[in-house]
């Protein structure tokens, strides 16, 4: 079924209005899809290292508070594989390749840095 003119007009300024709008650009990009991903795992990374180190602790004063440390080392390590799953191995590979060009960029900066010395 064809498109009236009015209904044509009306999507390619809904069309403009998107490509236009950098927020929802950022948004929609494959950084910023992944990124709520990449960040909880991140800091659920680091939730089982602290709770790792609470565990160990925890074992020289009772064993109690070590079990606590051990269950919040497990909770942390499947928050971890459950972000890791929701990137999936598309999202890993645009998170390393961000990565990659930040570690690029930073590494022209330096050769610039010298260069310039």
């Amino acid at each position: 079924m064809p498109l009236s003119d009015n209904e044509r007009q009306i999507l390619e300024q809904i069309e403009h209005d998107l490509k236009t709008d950098e927020k929802f650009a950022q948004a929609v990009s494959s950084k910023g899809l992944y990124r709520h991903s990449a960040k909880t795992a991140w800091w659920a990374g680091i939730g089982v290292v602290v709770s790792l180190v609470l565990t160990i602790l925890g074992l020289q004063v009772h064993f109690l508070l070590a079990f606590i440390g051990f269950l919040a080392m497990l909770g942390c390590a499947l928050i971890v594989e459950r972000q890791l799953r929701a990137m999936s191995k598309a999202g890993l590979q645009d998170v390393t390749e961000s990565l990659r060009a930040s570690r690029a960029n930073a590494q022209r900066m330096r050769e610039k840095f010298m260069r310039e010395r």
